[in-house]
């Protein structure tokens, strides 16, 4: 079974580009480019030098001796928290910046949760000097100061979206706008695998060099390229979709996606597509997608900025209905609890969308042989606040 998107732009019976007329002729020139401009060998070897010198790749694959020892397993750290910015968004942003600049545009418009995107993606504007507008919701601006502040000394300008809830879904619905009133100028660097296509397969290829490297660095760690599992949470799903790239074929390998259950499934305050979820269309993409019984599309709540998206990229809805994926969904209070554990254990502060992959290790029983790859995808320098308010630090 093939888990790459076929020229439709459908993973079996997710994904597609469902737009409105007036947005067609943005994607179908994305769609008859981009796969020639990320190919050429010009584009590779910019994409790589900047991934390389300026964003700081290879990320280590660190051996977490601690976590190790009380799991009883191996327990490796993909430190895209170490990354640039501080999180894997830059291996999109400055991928989709270089696509930008051949596709001739001068604006870019972004939508953030999390603000981790849009702060990776202020930062190749400031970087390629081409003028930046972030969409963000309201709710997010307040829980996620810290990186408003730097988009802003990046030089871009955010624009607070008041609509719906306030947060991801509604920053995406407001960029869309933007990017069909300015077709000619404007290019709308989309943050994770979702979106019409090709962005889910563009964003999947320029975070799979996660995956590339898990490869390369077993082999010099262990002499053995796979792992047994790899664990990444899942919002959108751009780290997952990067961290599981390039063992999608190879069913050896398990991969665990870890959704934010925010209060619980049960509770009305959840993001957990996967459980929750129907199929339905959301920003142009055929998915799973929280809705209500006439298909209005449900609010989701996580208290993680990153996490709470109410669709799933349509490569993961495809993991979670062929079972290549096993989908898990992670409370509030175990993940920030985990993000304590890890600070102390570990000494890294994580995200807490990353702190949500780390209680599989107490759902997940593993074998002292097993090799553990968890992705690390972000820090937590911005959710300081939010740790603060929550153990009263």
């Amino acid at each position: 079974m093939s888990f790459k998107v076929n020229k439709k732009g459908f993973y079996g019976d997710f994904g597609g580009a469902f737009i409105p007329e007036m947005l067609y002729p943005n994607i179908e020139e994305l769609k008859q480019n981009y796969l020639k401009i990320i190919k050429d060998k010009v584009f590779q070897k910019e994409y790589h030098a900047l991934l390389k010198e300026y964003a700081g790749r290879p990320t280590p694959l660190y051996y977490a001796k601690n976590l190790s020892e009380l799991y009883h397993t191996n327990i490796y750290l993909k430190r895209e928290d170490l990354l640039h910015t501080g999180a894997h968004k830059m291996n999109n942003t400055i991928g989709q910046i270089l696509v930008a600049k051949r596709l001739g545009k001068k604006r870019i418009i972004a939508e953030t949760g999390a603000g981790q995107h849009g702060v990776a993606t202020a930062t190749v504007c400031a970087l390629m000097g081409m003028q930046c507008v972030v969409y963000m919701g309201e709710t997010d601006i307040q829980r996620q100061a810290p990186n408003v502040a730097r988009m802003k000394m990046l030089g871009s300008e955010v624009i607070s979206v008041n609509s719906g809830s306030k947060t991801l879904k509604d920053a995406t619905n407001e960029a869309i706008r933007d990017w069909i009133s300015n077709p000619e100028d404007t290019y709308y660097i989309i943050g994770s695998v979702v979106g019409p296509h090709p962005y889910p397969d563009m964003v999947a290829r320029l975070q799979s060099v996660i995956s590339k490297e898990i490869k390369t660095q077993l082999m010099q760690k262990r002499m053995a390229s796979s792992p047994d599992y790899v664990i990444a949470c899942v919002g959108g799903g751009s780290n997952a979709a990067g961290a599981f790239y390039h063992f999608l074929e190879n069913e050896k390998v398990k991969l665990i996606a870890v959704e934010a259950a925010g209060k619980g499934n049960d509770s009305g305050h959840s993001a957990a597509t996967s459980v929750l979820g129907k199929i339905g269309i959301i920003h142009g993409s055929m998915t799973l997608l929280m809705q209500s019984e006439d298909g209005q599309i449900t609010e989701p709540y996580s208290i993680s900025a990153g996490l709470d998206y109410p669709g799933i990229g349509p490569l993961h809805a495809h993991l979670k209905a062929t079972k290549r994926a096993e989908f898990v969904s992670v409370t509030d209070d175990e993940a920030m609890q985990w993000g304590l554990k890890l600070a102390r254990m570990e000494g890294i502060i994580p995200a807490i969308e990353s702190a949500h992959a780390f209680a599989v290790l107490d759902r997940q029983k593993f074998k002292p042989t097993d090799v553990v790859v968890i992705n690390l995808s972000g820090r937590g320098d911005k959710d300081l606040n939010t740790y603060i308010h929550y153990f009263n630090l």
